[in-house]
């Protein structure tokens, strides 16, 4: 029978708890070295991540079972009443739709993140978070300092919504077991992300996959769209004079 009647006897009981409460880990992408991980999280249905992530960050999320629903929203690390804006990001690229080559856009025009490479195809722009996602939003937000006031309405991946015919908005479900979504950074951010039933489609989740690794070369995007060409053009000046700016003397 476990003691902890003194501290001692306390301490090897939480020691002894820890070492068998060790995490399972994602295993990184073919070709992506284990060591060159910055992040490996496997986040379980109810939960939730907060990450301050730099310029030139390839984020790979993945859905191992077919059952995940993962709410992700953006703010700038460095500026964060500069945030993810759903609205510009489905209206600048004229698309509802998450694929290939779409911007995550902020309320400034700039683009937080790139969508890379796609496997799932359901996703949702459209509904926003359910009351438990935008609860552990909160919560993941509150790690980093921030405010419910600063959070705005989420993205909704691998568990997806799309248009009818007549414009009501239906669940489209989940994509295959095994379905992944890459983005790549493009200013410094803090990722928030929560593992929580869609707003259609009530079903509980299954555990989330969320790995990153440094990765540069990747924001030579292959999007030759003149509306993504302005957003970076405004992405690269902001960062340029972020590099620049020094305290006036």
């Amino acid at each position: 029978m476990t003691t902890t009647h003194s501290t001692t006897a306390a301490r090897t009981h939480a020691r002894a708890q820890a070492a068998t409460a060790t995490p399972t880990l994602p295993e990184p992408p073919q070709g992506i070295n284990p060591t060159n991980l910055l992040v490996a999280q496997r986040i379980p249905p109810g939960g939730y991540a907060n990450l301050v992530l730099g310029r030139g960050t390839h984020i790979h999320l993945a859905d191992p079972s077919g059952t995940t629903c993962a709410h992700l929203f953006l703010l700038r690390a460095d500026s964060p009443w500069e945030r993810l804006n759903v609205a510009d990001t489905i209206k600048v690229p004229w698309q509802a739709y998450l694929s290939q080559g779409h911007p995550l856009l902020s309320d400034q025009g700039r683009v937080l993140a790139t969508v890379l490479d796609d496997t799932s195809a359901h996703h949702d722009t459209l509904c926003g978070p359910t009351t438990a996602a935008r609860h552990q939003l909160h919560l993941a937000a509150a790690k980093q300092g921030l405010e419910p006031r600063d959070i705005g309405g989420s993205i909704a991946l691998f568990r997806g919504a799309r248009v009818a015919n007549n414009g009501a908005i239906e669940s489209t479900g989940n994509g295959p077991a095994g379905a992944t979504l890459d983005l790549i950074v493009h200013l410094p951010v803090t990722l928030l992300i929560a593992n929580a039933p869609h707003p259609l489609d009530d079903r509980p989740t299954g555990d989330l996959d969320l790995l990153a690794w440094p990765s540069p070369a990747d924001l030579n995007t292959t999007n030759s769209d003149p509306e993504y060409q302005r957003a970076v053009d405004n992405t690269e000046a902001a960062w340029s004079a972020a590099q620049n700016w020094e305290v006036p003397a």
